[in-house]
């Protein structure tokens, strides 16, 4: 989708200003961020986040240096207690419980932890009792034993004074290097795990299902959708719903959007700014980016578009399919995702 994964959108807001705001909520709010990649795309969406009520720094990577590598690089610009957040995870977790669990036991590296079906894909976690760290294993390979599905869920609470442990402007692994070297050498360090949610959006499925469990409220969240709430629909005011257009909530109508009479939107839908669904067309569980076209006729499910895509008249886009930014689909065309 050519944009940097902390702020692809989420219902039109940018996806790392959900973490931020769930910082601000437990009392944190001064944040900085550790990037390498498409860093103007960050700058150009959240700035320095004032309207976020937080404080956003900048550390840039000449060349990526890894999850622990990227830590060390803004290590210096810390002191006391320090939040680490993977850049790539939507949670509502109570950071403020978790902070109160590793004072309560003396810990000086905490990491949420996470049970899922299948935790193959992750880093698996292995504690004792007490919740006292024992064990970390990488995404295990497909003939590996599975000792438990409790994983790494990309948050940590870790004394300032521990980052200067990791080698300074070198490619290090937080998962592989930083936590098992703290383990054997026997810092205090603890796995909390609390019902919360929590998903990584690293997968075009996962980012359209984010998207839809923000809009079913399944995620807490103070982050509003721009707009105001109408009939179970946020719309922006200078949207444009047509007297005659049917949209069922839940749903999200970007800023300067257009759905013209007889257009069917939603439920589960979002539209980007200056997107145009035209008469007759048909958008359902889908997320559109910004200045998407829908043709006359044309019926989306389930689906994800980029920014400028250009539907034609008559078009049917099956569930699952990804259009990148740009796409142009002819009029009449039948679109199905690979593999189904």
């Amino acid at each position: 989708m050519a944009r940097a994964k902390p702020v692809v959108p989420l219902l039109n807001r940018p996806f790392l200003a959900y973490q931020l705001a769930l910082l601000r909520q437990h009392g944190v709010t001064d944040v900085i961020l550790a990037c390498s990649y498409r860093v103007d795309d960050v700058r150009a969406a959240l700035g320095e986040a004032e309207h976020l009520g937080v404080r956003l720094r900048y550390v840039i990577e000449a060349e990526p240096l890894g999850t622990g590598g990227g830590i060390r690089n803004a290590a210096d610009l810390t002191s006391g207690t320090v939040w680490v957040l993977n850049g790539d995870v939507l949670t509502d977790a109570d950071l403020s419980a978790m902070r109160a669990f590793h004072e309560a036991r003396g810990s000086r590296t905490t990491i949420f932890l996470h049970p899922v079906a299948d935790p193959r894909p992750y880093g698996l976690v292995e504690t004792a009792p007490d919740g006292r760290l024992q064990r970390f294993r990488e995404k295990p390979g497909p003939t590996e034993p599975i000792p438990t599905n409790t994983i790494n869920a990309g948050i940590y609470l870790m004394d300032a004074a521990l980052l200067a442990r990791i080698p300074s402007r070198q490619v290090v692994s937080v998962e592989r290097d930083v936590f098992p070297a703290l383990i054997a050498d026997g810092v205090p360090c603890y796995g909390w795990a609390a019902a919360a949610y929590w998903r990584d959006i690293g997968s075009p499925a996962a980012y359209r299902a984010a998207q839809l469990d923000l809009l079913t409220g399944q995620v807490k969240t103070t982050l509003l959708p721009p707009g105001t709430l109408r009939d179970g629909c946020w719309i922006e005011p200078s949207a444009s719903v047509a007297a005659g257009a049917d949209l069922k909530a839940p749903a999200v109508v970007g800023a300067e959007a257009a759905i013209q009479a007889g257009a069917h939107v939603g439920p589960l839908t979002v539209l980007g700014e200056r997107a145009r669904i035209a008469a007759g067309a048909r958008v359902e569980g889908s997320v559109l980016w910004e200045r998407v076209e829908i043709g006359a006729g044309s019926v989306l499910r389930d689906c994800v578009l980029g920014a400028d895509v250009r539907i034609g008249a008559d078009v049917e886009i099956a569930s699952g399919v990804i259009l990148e930014s740009g796409a142009v689909v002819p009029d009449h065309a039948r679109l199905s995702a690979v593999g189904r």
